[in-house]
């Protein structure tokens, strides 16, 4: 296999809500050195990324919203593209630091569709919850959306996206929410409990493109099995009837427990189980293609620089044993800088991720949501909603 891509450079860290706001560029220092001081990294040759230009920009985003995203550090405010909010602050260089995003995701993506790469990640990516005209959810540009539409212009006739995050993926699902050559499935706390409220089960796209649009909304609480439990439910049945020729995953981290935004309960052994799967899902169906980007993850120290270290050594093929001790000279820069804070000791939780496949009769609380979704969502695809062996 040619050796997979890592986009990072440390200018990625100019896209900085500021303050107190939870969307921390540190938590990007902090993974890209663990990963270094674990190894996962030697002999890795990081791509730099370049700002992705307004032609690209376009593919998602209204020219209109462009401009407005450019002029809002001189003028302030504009509620009406969703600038200027607590969510989406405006800041200086703004646009410049949002497009070198999308750049970054871009030519993650390129190496894989030049073929120079199977595999690429992206972990300053996954900004799904920008809109066509209107900044949301800490997210100015769709990178996930740009690089995906990107795609579909070179070489690539359908695509699965994949979105692990806490929060609905609904910028994606916005995007090709009548397009046919892209699967969006979604897995996330239930839109009832949850900003943005969006991402039921009920969702599954239109004009053409029904059973396109995949939406798992999990109770609050769930636990590394629940979730492993409904996404092998859902999603690997799903993946070899649409037959995708690449798979794009958002790795969005605050599922975990201690996540301050939200409730579910997942662990980072739960997340180090997720990466693996999917791996194992693009070796399966896209002849190992497959491009992860970061997302959300707002527990700056303990679980998104281990979480996501994972992610990078997976996508490497370097996996980290769980019982791997944290570095001492990582350890001792964050007391230093972060003399209250409590460290854990290793790259594990020490929890089970084991589960039980849906079907064996037992009534877990995720099972409604497995229910409703693969009865809204198989029958369009061929597949039986009720029988477990589809």
């Amino acid at each position: 296999m040619r050796a997979p891509a890592v986009v990072w450079d440390s200018s990625l860290l100019g896209y900085d809500l500021g303050g107190e706001h939870p969307f921390n560029p540190v938590r990007l220092e902090l993974t890209i050195r663990l990963a270094t001081e674990l190894g996962v990294l030697d002999g890795v040759e990081l791509l730099i990324p370049g700002p992705a230009g307004e032609d690209e920009l376009r593919r998602v985003h209204l020219g209109e919203y462009i401009e407005a995203v450019r002029q809002a550090p001189m003028t302030g405010a504009d509620f009406a593209h969703g600038l200027g909010t607590e969510d989406n602050p405006v800041f200086t260089g703004m646009h410049e630091a949002s497009a070198l995003v999308v750049g970054s995701t871009l030519l993650a993506a390129r190496k894989i569709a030049e073929g120079e790469a199977t595999r690429a990640v992206n972990i300053a990516g996954g900004l799904h919850h920008a809109m066509p005209g209107k900044a949301s959810g800490f997210c100015v540009y769709n990178d996930c959306s740009v690089a995906i539409s990107w795609l579909l212009d070179h070489g690539f006739e359908r695509v699965a996206y994949v979105d692990t995050d806490v929060h609905h993926g609904d910028g994606v699902q916005t995007a090709f929410y009548d397009d046919p050559r892209v699967l969006t499935v979604s897995l996330h706390q239930h839109p009832f409990t949850l900003w943005p409220g969006t991402g039921y089960s009920a969702e599954i796209g239109k004009g053409g493109a029904e059973g396109t649009s995949v939406n798992l909304p999990l109770p609050p609480g769930t636990r590394d099995g629940g979730w492993l439990r409904a996404f092998e439910a859902v999603v690997p049945s799903l993946l070899e009837q649409f037959r995708p020729q690449i798979l794009v995953t958002q790795c969005g981290v605050d599922s975990h427990e201690e996540d301050p935004l939200a409730d579910l309960s997942l662990s980072v052994d739960g997340h180090r189980a997720i990466y693996r799967r999917l791996r194992e899902l693009a070796e399966t169906h896209t002849g190992g293609r497959w491009l992860a980007v970061g997302g959300g993850g707002y527990q700056l120290i303990r679980v998104v620089p281990r979480s996501w270290t994972h992610l990078l050594a997976t996508v490497l093929d370097r996996d980290v044993d769980p019982a791997t001790s944290l570095p001492p000279n990582w350890v001792a820069s964050i007391t230093r800088a972060a003399p209250k804070a409590e460290i854990p000791p290793g790259m594990s939780d020490d929890r089970d991720t084991a589960f039980v496949p849906w079907g064996d009769g037992e009534d877990e609380p995720v099972d409604i949501a497995i229910r409703d979704t693969r009865r809204a969502i198989f029958p369009l695809h061929g597949l039986d909603p009720d029988d477990p062996r589809d």
